[in-house]
């Protein structure tokens, strides 16, 4: 009886130590868990999936074949295609207008006219040279008849020749005169078309050069603006720019680019054919869209997709997980996409969204794959820890503990 008890304590002995010792590893790894969360390293698991939450997601794409094009916006003036600016011949008092600004004349229709207080005096020496002419004349008429009876010689029938020749010549000039002093007095249009402006008024004193209308033919406006030189290198003619007017688009196109600098500006003066010209008036500030570079059926890559470094231009490219830095030779490029003449094929994953793990050899994944990567990482972790689980001895629940003998009385022991 005391054996039997003796071998039931032994017994209940190694039951409770094994007991113990799972509980006692259990509680020395919570403490070891714990501690690395505290602390700076982690445990293998805790690392891996750690690095796996730190890689990057970004997006990507092949290189595309387009266009690009760069617009220079310039500010130019309407005007018509064909100008005549007309100028005081002579000085005098203006004695009537006849148009106002904004008139349609015809060509030859009288402006104004200006008393150049020259206009008889010219007549009078026109009448009177036409009197000394007619006098020389009749005189040659009579030596002419003394000259066939012999009366006269040959000498002297030639002075008289002489003397008609002179008296035409000065009437003819005075005629002349006469007829100018009529013209600069009587301003007639040159052209026909639109009077763009006539600033002259009865009685106003006019010099010579005065100035004193602009009349605009009636063909189509144009434009005209200056650009530089860099942007005039790449202008034709028929090259097609965009007009904008309070808010209104018209189409143009090149119809002269010149090939000297101006002087006072140090830019190539450009003029341009416009559409629909006449809804916009004359001498109108414009604002002017013409094309300064383009290319087409180039390899483009989006804008923000290319860095640079030191002026080199770089991109960054996704193969199976990993990033590349390439070197490219960027051309021109807009808000959205830019050229790639060198360093990329079209096989070349670029990756297009910025992060700072972007560098060379770092590791990443694509924005696409990673979108149903979540609810796989949370079964591995949970195989894994089953995996662990089942890989070490676990404290044991009140239930799972082994049933125990009955223990004697102390009367009995």
């Amino acid at each position: 009886m005391n054996r039997e008890k003796l071998y039931s304590a032994a017994d209940l002995l190694k039951r409770k130590k094994k007991i113990v010792i799972p509980a006692a590893i259990f509680t020395v790894a919570a403490a070891a868990f714990l501690a690395g969360r505290g602390g700076k390293s982690s445990s293998p698991v805790a690392m891996g999936m750690g690095q796996m939450n730190n890689v990057a997601t970004v997006s990507a794409e092949y290189p595309k074949s387009g266009d690009i094009k760069l617009e220079t916006a310039v500010t130019g003036t309407v005007e018509p295609a064909d100008v005549v600016y007309v100028y005081a011949q002579e000085s005098g008092d203006v004695t009537s207008v006849q148009v106002k600004a904004g008139d349609v004349v015809e060509a030859g229709q009288v402006l104004l006219t200006i008393d150049t207080k020259q206009v008889e005096s010219a007549k009078n020496s026109m009448d009177s040279a036409k009197i000394s002419y007619d006098q020389a004349q009749s005189t040659l008429n009579r030596m002419q008849l003394l000259y066939a009876g012999g009366d006269i010689s040959d000498q002297e029938y030639e002075e008289y020749q002489n003397q008609v020749k002179s008296a035409r010549l000065q009437y003819e000039s005075a005629k002349l005169n006469y007829e100018n002093q009529v013209e600069y007095s009587t301003v007639t249009a040159p052209i026909a078309g639109k009077v763009e402006s006539c600033d002259v008024e009865v009685f106003d004193n006019v010099n010579v050069s005065a100035q004193l209308c602009v009349i605009s033919g009636e063909g189509e406006q144009r434009v005209s603006f200056s650009v530089t030189e860099r942007v005039a290198k790449n202008l034709s003619v028929g090259d097609e720019i965009r007009i904008e007017k309070d808010g209104a688009e018209y189409r143009g196109f090149i119809t002269e680019v010149s090939g000297m600098v101006d002087a006072a500006t140090g830019m190539f003066k450009v003029k341009a054919s416009m559409d629909q010209a006449d809804e916009v008036p004359t001498g109108s500030t414009v604002k002017i869209y013409v094309v300064s570079e383009e290319v087409h059926d180039a390899m483009t890559v989006p804008v923000d997709a290319v860095y640079f470094d030191g002026g080199v231009g770089n991109v960054y490219v996704y193969e199976d997980g990993t990033v590349h830095k390439k070197e490219v030779e960027v051309g021109i490029f807009d808000s959205e996409l830019a050229e790639i003449k060198a360093g990329l094929t079209e096989n070349d994953l670029v990756i297009s969204t910025w992060s700072s793990e972007l560098y060379e050899g770092s590791t990443v994944k694509l924005k696409d794959d990673s979108e149903g990567t979540g609810t796989d990482a949370d079964m591995q972790t949970e195989e894994t820890a089953d995996k662990e689980t089942d890989g070490r001895e676990q404290p044991l629940s009140p239930s799972d503990a082994l049933p125990l003998e009955p223990v004697a009385d102390a009367e009995e022991r």
